[in-house]
């Protein structure tokens, strides 16, 4: 029955308090566990679609991030940078995997579907019928034997040849399909290197010494500033790294007279500098001639004397005798006590 109020009414309200007997720690439930073990799976869930993302397209998001910083990142020393590649020391120019022989396969190794079959490939070095190439023919000679190399290698769309006043131009191009080098980097490919490394052996029989030429396309990097990595040093690094390979290969170190990089300043396709062709490294095989003259720009001058103050410049034989002969004329003329002297024709034709 209800208890009356102060006004004695009966209508008053019922409190009604429950004590329990339990402890204190009872207060706290366990909801908060399954609550923080949702959060702690679906963080995982995540970080794992994070991960399977990054490494789907791992190359090209390595090379994105290049080109966002700025080019590819550098080691902490002063000047002669070269670029550093995941895997890869810094400062490294080739890839620090062992070297497969010319017997191996490179491609079945690492178990590439589409990689020759054990029986294919590389094989015996071809041998050369001569040991000194000068004429077109000799050199027409010496293309058909690189030709048949870069095909057993498989990458007979990426070598092309032309026979020039200077000697055999060996273009080795990217192409759509198949590349030379790891994009951004000098770092060659499995097949490349495989075919350098054959083709090392092949230039050891000849006398002929070689020019490495490394160019790219004219895709430029972000930083603009003098220190910062540019196609310059691109180039380089991959002529430097074609060099390493050939030697590796079994051709002797005095075979290359000359390795240089020209950037984007040299396009196979000048309407489209930044077609994949553009990208390749060239190996000009020197006629000896040739190659004495390249030798001779770099040399010290043997014959020089001062034309204008503070410059030197080297006279041909037959100008010098010209010149010492329009001196002795003009000297006999002076002796004559002014008499006209009829002055021979100076010839400044050099043979």
């Amino acid at each position: 029955m209800p208890k009356p109020d102060a006004h004695g009414n009966g209508h008053g309200e019922t409190v009604v308090k429950r004590v329990s007997g339990k402890g204190h720690h009872d207060e706290h439930g366990g909801a908060w566990k399954v609550a923080f073990a949702d959060f702690c799976l679906a963080l995982l869930c995540l970080f794992l679609v994070l991960w399977l993302m990054a490494s789907r397209e791992q190359q090209e998001t390595a090379e994105q991030l290049r080109m966002a910083q700025g080019g590819t990142p550098m080691d902490g020393g002063g000047g002669g940078r070269v670029p550093a590649e995941s895997g890869n020391p810094l400062g490294s120019l080739i890839s620090r995997e062992p070297v497969p022989s010319r017997g191996d396969d490179p491609d079945n190794r690492h178990g590439n579907p589409g990689a020759r079959s054990s029986g294919e490939g590389a094989g015996p070095t071809p041998k050369l019928s001569k040991s000194r190439y000068e004429s077109a023919s000799d050199m027409n000679e010496l293309a058909r034997v690189l030709a048949d190399v870069s095909r057993r290698a498989g990458l007979e769309d990426n070598l092309s040849s032309v026979i020039t006043p200077f000697g055999l131009r060996v273009m080795l191009h990217d192409t759509e399909r198949e590349g030379m080098f790891k994009r951004g980097s000098a770092i060659p490919t499995e097949r490349f290197r495989a075919l350098m490394q054959e083709l090392g052996p092949l230039f050891a029989q000849i006398e002929n010494q070689l020019m490495i030429v490394g160019h790219t396309d004219s895709l430029p990097y972000v930083e603009k500033s003098p220190t910062a990595f540019s196609n310059w040093a691109l180039s380089n690094n991959r002529a430097a790294a074609a060099r390493t390979h050939l030697l590796t290969g079994g051709m002797p170190e005095a075979s290359v007279l000359q390795v240089v990089g020209m950037a984007d300043r040299a396009p196979m396709t000048p309407d489209n500098p930044r077609a994949d062709v553009n990208r390749r490294i060239e190996l000009m095989v020197l006629t000896p001639e040739q190659a004495r003259n390249v030798s001779a720009m770099y040399g010290m001058p043997t014959r020089s004397e001062p034309l204008v103050q503070g410059s030197l410049s080297a006279l041909p034989a037959r100008l010098e005798q010209g010149v010492s002969a329009l001196r002795s004329q003009l000297l006999a003329a002076g002796r004559d006590g002014g008499t006209t002297a009829t002055l021979a024709p100076l010839r400044t034709s050099t043979p």
